[in-house]
């Protein structure tokens, strides 16, 4: 592959990026994080500005944009719904062509994956999907990351995420998975399996790259075999009204010591993209616990965050 290929590139969901791309940036990731630990400092964005817009409140993605952007020399500026007319007075279009003429790349984390590719299309330069109610695609890069940190790489490996099917991180990972030949179940009650027309999607990469998919609401049929077991929490932002029909639908899908012994892998790991709310999706044993590699991936985030603008920009 040849990585001028990927220079100006948007990311707003793996979709757009076929597998050896994706190889790329792990391949990257894996570099730049031995560089941070060598504390290696290159300066590579040195004079050069991002955009980082935040609808919704962030930890992991702001402060792996922010660092990772900022040890490399480059200047980042936070910008909040408070502080910009994001789609309220200005259209995310105008929006979109001022900043493109401002930074040398967008940032977005928010609700509508609307807004994120309307940022690709005007604004000229490259837009990084922080999260959006569809897609959470750097997420998703620093999670494999993690597994091949832990097994080596993720072809043939299977991935289990238990709970809320539908929502952004666990559609991300159908994508990355069903792209890299990594097996990938969902155990989820019916009523929040993703859309098949995502689902068909996936099965198309998924021949090429000898990747099993799954849907299931059968807890033991799905974890069996896990070499890693992954939960979100039950309420995403901008659902807290459906909270309390969320825990009565989701409670048996809690991932607990019990659910993590049903995999029959004692070499099974835990992964959560976090926040996390010990005592719902996950209790506080196997969070806390040595099958648990949250911290990793939550550190993981910024160095995968740092390969993807490095490789674009």
């Amino acid at each position: 592959m040849n990585p001028s290929a990927l220079k100006g590139r948007s990311l707003l969901t793996w979709i757009d990026f076929n597998p050896e791309e994706i190889r790329y940036f792990l391949e990257l990731s894996k570099k730049v994080k031995e560089e941070a630990k060598k504390g290696v400092r290159k300066q590579r964005f040195k004079g050069k500005t991002i955009a980082l817009l935040f609808e919704k409140r962030s930890t992991r993605t702001r402060a792996a944009f922010e660092t990772a952007f900022g040890e490399e020399g480059g200047h980042p500026v936070f910008l909040s719904n408070q502080d910009i007319q994001l789609g309220s007075k200005e259209s995310i279009e105008d929006t979109a062509r001022v900043l493109g003429r401002m930074f040398n790349a967008i940032e977005f984390r928010g609700f509508k994956q609307e807004y994120v590719e309307i940022l690709a299309k005007y604004s000229g330069v490259p837009v990084y999907n922080g999260l959006t109610d569809l897609y959470h695609p750097t997420q998703a890069l620093a999670d494999v990351l993690t597994i091949e940190e832990n097994f080596g790489s993720c072809k043939g490996k299977q991935l289990c995420f238990v709970g809320d099917g539908r929502n952004n991180v666990a559609r991300s990972l159908m994508v990355i998975s069903a792209k890299l030949g990594m097996h990938f179940t969902i155990v989820s009650p019916k009523e929040l399996w993703p859309d098949n027309e995502l689902k068909n999607l996936c099965e198309t990469y998924a021949k090429d790259s000898g990747s099993k998919l799954k849907i299931t609401d059968d807890i033991e049929e799905g974890v069996k075999g896990a070499d890693a077991i992954y939960t979100d929490v039950w309420v995403s932002m901008g659902e807290e009204a459906l909270k309390a029909e969320r825990i009565k639908l989701l409670s048996p899908y809690q991932v607990n010591a019990e659910l993590m012994a049903k995999t029959g892998n004692p070499n099974c790991i835990f992964l959560h993209c976090l926040p996390a709310v010990k005592g719902e999706e996950v209790t506080f044993d196997v969070i806390e616990g040595p099958q648990s590699k949250v911290f990793d991936q939550a550190e993981n985030r910024k160095h995968t965050i740092k390969a993807i603008m490095l490789a674009t920009i």
